[in-house]
C-alpha cells in the first residue's frame, strides 16, 4: 500500500500541478519527489497524473484517487491529534477563509472574543472570495468558510450564522424605502467581479448589461464604494452591519417592486462533515451567532451569490 508521505506527496502535485513547485513546498528535492509519486503509481497499478500535460493534470483515475487520498489524510491527522492530546503538547490550528464584505466587520468586531473563548487553538484567517472558499473546502486547505449562503452540498456541514438586510447607501434620496425601479435614475457604484455582494446588487436591482456604460470604477471594498457615492452621488448597497460600523445615517430600505419584501443575505458556515477540529469550530460558530443573530427577521427576501 503507498504510504502517508506519498499520498502526502500526491496532493502536493495536484495543488502545484508541477514537480518543482511541489518539490520545494514538501522540502524535498525533485528527483525524490518524482521517484516517490511514481513508486505510488506502480503499488497502485495505475498513473496518477498525465505527464504529458503542461501542467500536469491528474488522470481520470487520479482525480477519484484523489478524493479518497484526502479523507485517509484526514482520519490519520486525528490519529495524530489524539496522541498529542493525550500527551499535553496539542496545540489546535483551525484555518478560516472568510469573504472581504463580512470579513470587514467581523474580524474587529469578534477577533477579542475569538482569543479569549478559544484558548489553546491557533485561529488562521484569510479573506478569500467565495468561489476561493469552495476550492479551498475542497481541497481541504481549510477547515471553515464563512460567507453568503445558500451552497448545497451533502458532504459539507452547513450552519446559518445570521441574516443581514441589505440597504441602499444614497445620501440624496430623502425616502424611507425605494424600489429597485426608482433606482435606475442612479447611478450605482459596485464591487468588482468575483464579489458576491455585486452579484446580489445586479440580481435584485435588475440592472442590465446596456447600463453598465457608464460605469467608470468598480471598488475593492464596502469603504471606498462609499467615498465614491459621497463625493459623485448615485448609491452603492451596504449590509446592515456595515451600516453601524460604519455609522451611515443616509441609508434606504429597497423594497421589491410587487411584495414589501426587503433583501438580505444568508451568513453561512461550511466545514467537511468530518472534521475533527469541530468542536473548535462550533465554538466561533456560537459566538458569532450571539453577536449577530437578530429575532423578527421577517419580510427579508435571501438573495443568491450565484
Amino acid at each position: 500500500m503507498v504510504s502517508i508521505q506519498q499520498m502526502q506527496y500526491i496532493v502536493t502535485v495536484a495543488e502545484e500541478r508541477q514537480f518543482q513547485r511541489a518539490s520545494e513546498r514538501c522540502f524535498v528535492t525533485q528527483p525524490t519527489l518524482s521517484m516517490q509519486v511514481k513508486k505510488a503509481e506502480q503499488t497502485l497499478g495505475n498513473q496518477i497524473f498525465d505527464r504529458s500535460r503542461s501542467p500536469l493534470e491528474l488522470t481520470e483515475y487520479g482525480k477519484e484517487l484523489l478524493v479518497i487520498i484526502r479523507d485517509v489524510l484526514t482520519e490519520y491527522s486525528r490519529v495524530k491529534l489524539l496522541g498529542e492530546q493525550r500527551s499535553g503538547i496539542y496545540r489546535e490550528q483551525v484555518k478560516v477563509g472568510i469573504i472581504p464584505t463580512i470579513a470587514g466587520y467581523m474580524l474587529p468586531g469578534l477577533f477579542q472574543e475569538w482569543m479569549r473563548d478559544l484558548e489553546g487553538v491557533e485561529l488562521i484567517i484569510e479573506e478569500m472570495k467565495t468561489e476561493e472558499i469552495l476550492v479551498a473546502l475542497e481541497e481541504k486547505t481549510i477547515d471553515m468558510g464563512i460567507l453568503a449562503g445558500p451552497v448545497h452540498q451533502p458532504k459539507w456541514r452547513t450552519t446559518v450564522l445570521f441574516h443581514e438586510e441589505i440597504y441602499a447607501y444614497a445620501p440624496t434620496i430623502k425616502d424611507e424605502t425605494i424600489s429597485p425601479f426608482d433606482l435606475e435614475e442612479y447611478h450605482p457604484w459596485l464591487l468588482r467581479k468575483g464579489n458576491c455582494l455585486r452579484t446580489q446588487m445586479i440580481h435584485f436591482c435588475e440592472l442590465k448589461e446596456k447600463s453598465k456604460q457608464g460605469w467608470n470604477y468598480e471598488g475593492g471594498n464596502i469603504e471606498l464604494l462609499v467615498k465614491m457615492v459621497d463625493l459623485h452621488g448615485g448609491y452603492t448597497l451596504i449590509p446592515s452591519n456595515y451600516r453601524d460600523l460604519l455609522h451611515l445615517k443616509d441609508v434606504v430600505r429597497i423594497h421589491s417592486d410587487t411584495l414589501k419584501e426587503y433583501p438580505a443575505r444568508e451568513i453561512i458556515a461550511v466545514s467537511s462533515n468530518r472534521n475533527p477540529k469541530w468542536s473548535s469550530m462550533e465554538k466561533l460558530v456560537r459566538l458569532v451567532q450571539l453577536k449577530y443573530y437578530k429575532n423578527g427577521e421577517d419580510q427579508l427576501k435571501l438573495l443568491s451569490w450565484k
